[in-house]
């Protein structure tokens, strides 16, 4: 009997923030990888758990605190033999530094993601647009990061957040994906037209939503996408070292 192989390090995904987020991120995941067999792609544990509780709530101060549910997701992939975690939510890594301090495995973080897929795009610097839920542009996640690296990020306004945006994310959280297309669409053309010349999906709901419809005539930084090329990224340096 042949000897299983104990090379390929497993990846951890924290998930359920929302569900079908990370059913998409593994869908990403494993489109993006280059493979021609099964034994090609990337060995990982999807820990999906949607009861962690809201995590714009939370960054308002009108919920429970999710990082006792995030640190138990993190035990978890840490006890399942992962090497790295990746978080397909944006608003959870307003928690990173919390959940970092609890395990030895790196954490793959979103923004540091989506910065190397602006770069990818061409785009090294200059203003951008920020999509994302309200308690990640409150938290600033964004901003703080991007700007080290010579961005300007621009982002809707109170009103469209509250009229748009905060709407559409909640479609596609209810399975609504088609009613989210419209109204994001619209909140990203307002960014460009503000100067932006791209757009980042700082929620993971929004992808699945600016998917629904017609091709986006601008570029468009998918964050799903930019934490699976950076899961890729993690596994070919593993498997090289």
């Amino acid at each position: 009997m042949a000897m299983m192989d104990q090379g390929a390090p497993m990846l951890g995904v924290l998930g359920g923030m929302g569900p079908l987020a990370s059913a998409q991120f593994m869908a990403r995941l494993t489109l993006l990888t280059p493979a021609e067999r099964d034994q090609d792609h990337i060995p990982t544990v999807l820990w999906s758990d949607p009861r962690v509780p809201d995590r714009t709530a939370a960054q308002r101060g009108t919920g429970e605190d999710p990082l006792p549910w995030l640190l138990r997701g993190v035990s978890g992939l840490e006890a399942a033999g992962c090497g790295a975690i990746a978080i397909p939510c944006n608003t959870a890594h307003g928690w990173f530094d919390g959940m970092v301090a609890a395990t030895r495995l790196p954490i793959l973080h979103i923004v540091d993601a989506a910065a190397e897929e602006l770069a990818r795009l061409g785009l090294r610097g200059g203003r951008i647009g920020l999509l994302g839920t309200e308690g990640t542009l409150a938290m600033r996640l964004y901003q703080k990061r991007l700007d080290i690296s010579g961005y300007e990020t621009i982002t809707p306004d109170d009103a469209e957040m509250t009229r748009v945006v905060s709407p559409a994310i909640a479609e596609v959280k209810a399975n609504r994906v088609r009613e989210a297309y419209e109204p994001l669409m619209e909140a990203a053309k307002r960014l460009v037209a503000r100067g932006a010349h791209a757009v980042v999906l700082g929620c993971t709901e929004i992808p699945l939503g600016i998917a629904a419809g017609p091709a986006a005539p601008f570029p468009i930084a998918d964050t799903i996408d930019a934490l699976a090329r950076a899961s890729i990224r993690w596994h070919q340096a593993r498997q090289g070292a």
